[in-house]
């Protein structure tokens, strides 16, 4: 009898095991609640065509964290290199714009076609692994390359674009795959892609846009095949759009796309789009916003979103008659870096080859110099989430940040007070509080402020870095 009952206890005990485990295989839930994503960022849920449904996909976390990554404007504008990367439409758009129409007719024979730049876009000195090289030492987490601007030309032999690629035309190489290649070889970033959607000039794009965008030839022949086509190839984990803003998204077929990516493309499960995919939608619609350029609100946003900005103030492509003060200097990247990751946002900073394939030294320089600076005080950045005030009340010029539930709290000082003492008027200490700053050895010596409000922080002798100054604060409110 007793051998019976055990028996059946046994057999009632491995039924129910059975039935939890086949619950948990459902519910896509550990034992512990965390769900079971597979090393994935995104679960596995099918999205539609339309805003409500893309909207709702969760951001692949690696996004929020990396904070900081490199822009890369390369293409046959960087020929010229002159005025901008819009150089083609300021010569031959709606409105000339009268000094790029003077150069051309300064520097170059009558009758000559923007086309004739294709063959001196050259890259006989691009590395795609020094290039994966200098990127990882600038602390970047991720880069974004033009895959292909609004001139149309593509830096990879895209099928779509006949005769005005890099394998076709200039370099005769496969430029967005060597450095996708180098970086995946040599570094942990994450590679991600630019595409224009329009192009400025080609002939099913203008029928298109003169029939009022009814019709849609260059969507169907150019755009939808050419963004399949390096998702693709290449799978990117940053698909950055732009040139949307002439026609609708109904027009660029965009949430078609993106329900495939986030579906059934190969990088489905860690890929992040921003917003410029039709008039009207960006700063509404998209993994993360960009709103505009250099957009840098100043104040904790609701939505994930990214500053993309350029070291060089008037372009994003190569300029050669660009002066040393149109770069900009440490001071001003920090600065612009500790608003943006203060208040929920990604640096997104450009830098634009020659048309040989270098990174000027004043690109590299700024680079290295973001690498090192992120040595010492990345701890406030990385992974970091913004505090319950973005700036201090009390004195200009600092920023917060923090971790671990706010039980560290990063305060970015941009200037160096002349007296070595910062006061701070958003923190609330206690007995427990403790100073550092990033990069020096030991805690440092602080009083609460007057009538017991903020904190008063004696900095150190010695700077940890040349620009800008991190103090780590524990135990504060």
């Amino acid at each position: 009898m007793k051998f019976k009952t055990r028996w059946i206890l046994s057999i009632a005990m491995l039924s129910l095991l059975v039935i939890l485990c086949t619950l948990l295989s459902y519910t896509g839930h550990s034992s512990w609640g965390f769900k079971l994503t597979e090393n994935h960022d995104t679960a596995e849920t099918n999205y539609d065509p339309n805003w409500d449904s893309l909207d709702a996909r969760p951001l692949p976390s690696w996004y929020d964290e990396s904070k900081f990554g490199i822009f890369i404007h390369w293409g046959v504008f960087s020929v010229p290199s002159f005025s901008s990367e819009w150089f083609w439409w300021q010569w031959k758009g709606t409105k000339p714009v009268p000094r790029v129409v003077n150069f051309m007719k300064q520097n170059y024979v009558p009758n000559f076609s923007y086309a004739e730049f294709g063959p001196q876009f050259t890259a006989e000195f691009y590395n795609a692994t020094e290039w994966a090289d200098l990127f990882k030492a600038s602390g970047a987490k991720y880069i974004v390359l033009t895959s292909k601007h609004h001139e149309g030309y593509t830096n990879w032999p895209s099928k779509y674009s006949f005769n005005w690629n890099s394998m076709d035309v200039g370099p005769k190489r496969d430029l967005v795959g060597e450095l996708a290649t180098a970086i995946r070889a040599n570094t942990d970033i994450h590679f991600g892609l630019y595409h224009s959607l329009f192009e400025w000039f080609h002939p099913l794009y203008l029928e298109d846009k003169k029939n009022g965008f009814k019709t849609n030839k260059y969507v169907e022949q150019v755009s939808q095949p050419e963004l399949h086509e390096i998702v693709t190839a290449y799978k990117p984990d940053v698909v950055w759009s732009d040139g949307d803003q002439e026609a609708p998204d109904t027009y660029w077929n965009s949430t078609g796309f993106l329900a495939w990516l986030y579906n059934d493309s190969p990088v489905k499960d860690t890929v992040v789009t921003n917003d410029r995919w039709g008039s009207g939608v960006s700063c509404h619609h998209g993994g993360y916003y960009t709103c505009a350029d250099r957009f840098n609100p100043g104040t904790l946003q609701k939505h994930k979103w990214e500053n993309c900005m350029t070291i060089d103030k008037r372009s994003w492509g190569y300029r050669r008659e660009a002066p040393l003060a149109d770069y900009l200097t440490m001071d001003d990247i920090t600065q612009t870096l500790a608003e943006t990751v203060s208040c929920g946002g990604n640096l997104l900073m450009n830098v634009g080859p020659t048309h040989d394939g270098r990174i000027v030294p004043i690109f590299e320089e700024r680079l290295r110099q973001m690498g090192s600076w992120m040595q010492v005080n990345g701890e406030a950045i990385y992974k970091s989430k913004p505090w319950r005030a973005q700036n201090d009340t009390m004195t200009k010029g600092i920023w917060y940040t923090s971790k671990d539930n706010a039980t560290s709290v990063y305060a970015i000082v941009l200037d160096w007070p002349s007296n070595n003492q910062v006061s701070l008027g958003v923190p609330t200490t206690s007995s427990q509080t403790t100073v550092t700053m990033l990069g020096n050895q030991g805690n440092l010596q602080w009083k609460a402020g007057a009538g017991g409000a903020g904190v008063v922080v004696t900095l150190p002798a010695k700077r940890p870095c040349d620009w800008a100054w991190v103090l780590k604060l524990q135990n504060v409110k």
